[in-house]
């Protein structure tokens, strides 16, 4: 990587060093931190601390389009839900922030015990390097979801129900999509019949809640499948199913070469959709402590070329949390093999094989 690569443009310390000062202090509080049942981010920050950082990183994301364009090399990471010591160990095996650039896709909360602690770490290397680290808004950003599977019981559990309030500010302002070097789109969920030009998603408002459907919905909720070539209704009950001619179409339409998003669990990290159009990519092992899948994070080098960490296992299984999460999360706990991957399984590994081990850029 050029030297250049590794270094944040934009310098906090320079123009705001109290708060650089502040920024430092906080991140390595929660690189030190052990979260346990009986350890959490409050016993390293208060609420009044939570609140300052929230509202410190509304107006920073607002500065951002809602379709943001940077320009690769950038490492991605999908899914991580709620699960501290797995974002730690992926920085571990990574590297960090500045001196890697990072895009994350969302669905920082829920499923797990540390929502807070994922979210805080994010926001606070976001302040302290902004152009650095890029934030996309999941499906689980939203009061709708988060405060029924695990979100809002975390807030309360560990600071009252008033922060769970205020980190809704700051995730209905969180971009929609991320567009690398003109060529690769970047969303946690799909494709929509609405994104007929990458001008609807810079033209998207925020703050906003998604309500019922649009191309906002399709961006958090959509998924691809190798069932057929079209638009079909989602298993999900929210948005679309799409397959590999929309694809092949929207790529076309988009001027785009690649599409990687997130937001379904994949046995082994990532998965190839037929065509090579499409990665979706989970970043979170051993999900909600109950699905015995790895994780992964994608690379994308300045040529564009596409290379991957993992399959990464968890060391440890999910630990027991006071939190209460619905019996039956149909719309999170998903068969995803039939939907993406090729019904032909030679096809599928050959499409797997695509993608090299990660070396360096």
């Amino acid at each position: 990587m050029k030297e250049t690569e590794s270094k944040s443009t934009y310098d906090l310390s320079k123009t705001d060093p109290k708060c650089a000062e502040w920024m430092d202090d906080c991140i390595r509080r929660l690189y030190n931190l052990k979260v346990s049942p009986e350890n959490s981010i409050a016993s390293i920050m208060s609420i009044d601390e939570i609140t300052a950082i929230l509202r410190l990183i509304e107006p920073i994301l607002m500065e951002e389009n809602s379709l943001l364009e940077v320009q690769a090399p950038i490492k991605i990471i999908g899914d991580l839900h709620a699960d501290f010591d797995n974002l730690m160990r992926l920085f571990g095996l990574i590297g960090k922030v500045p001196k890697e650039k990072l895009l994350f896709l969302g669905n920082y909360v829920d499923m797990g015990m540390d929502g807070i602690e994922v979210t805080m770490m994010l926001f606070c290397l976001k302040i302290r390097y902004r152009d650095r680290i890029f934030l996309l808004r999941g499906n689980h950003e939203t009061p709708a979801v988060n405060k029924i599977y695990g979100f809002y019981a975390e807030c309360d559990y560990k600071y009252g129900v008033g922060v769970w309030w205020d980190f809704q500010c700051c995730f209905n302002r969180l971009p929609m999509a991320c567009l690398i070097s003109q060529k690769v789109l970047c969303m946690h969920g799909g494709l929509s019949p609405e994104l007929t030009t990458l001008n609807k998603i810079r033209s998207i408002e925020r703050p906003n809640e998604p309500i019922s459907s649009g191309l906002e919905m399709d961006l958090l909720w959509a998924d691809p499948t190798n069932r057929g070539d079209g638009w079909f209704q989602s298993y999900r009950g929210i948005s679309y199913l799409f397959g590999k001619q929309i694809v092949e179409q929207a790529c076309k339409r988009l001027k785009i070469t690649l599409i990687i998003r997130s937001h379904m669990v994949i046995s082994d990290g990532f998965e190839v959709m037929t065509g090579r159009r499409l990665i979706t990519v989970f970043s979170a092992s051993n999900y909600a402590g109950t699905v015995h899948n790895s994780a992964a994070v994608l690379c994308v080098n300045e040529k564009l070329g596409v290379s991957f960490y993992g399959p990464i296992h968890k060391v440890t299984h999910q630990k027991l949390t006071p939190i209460s999460f619905p019996s039956h999360p149909s719309q999170i706990t998903l068969p995803t093999t039939p939907l993406t991957a090729d019904l032909d399984s030679a096809i599928a590994n050959y499409d797997m094989k695509i993608v090299k081990r990660f070396v360096k850029f």
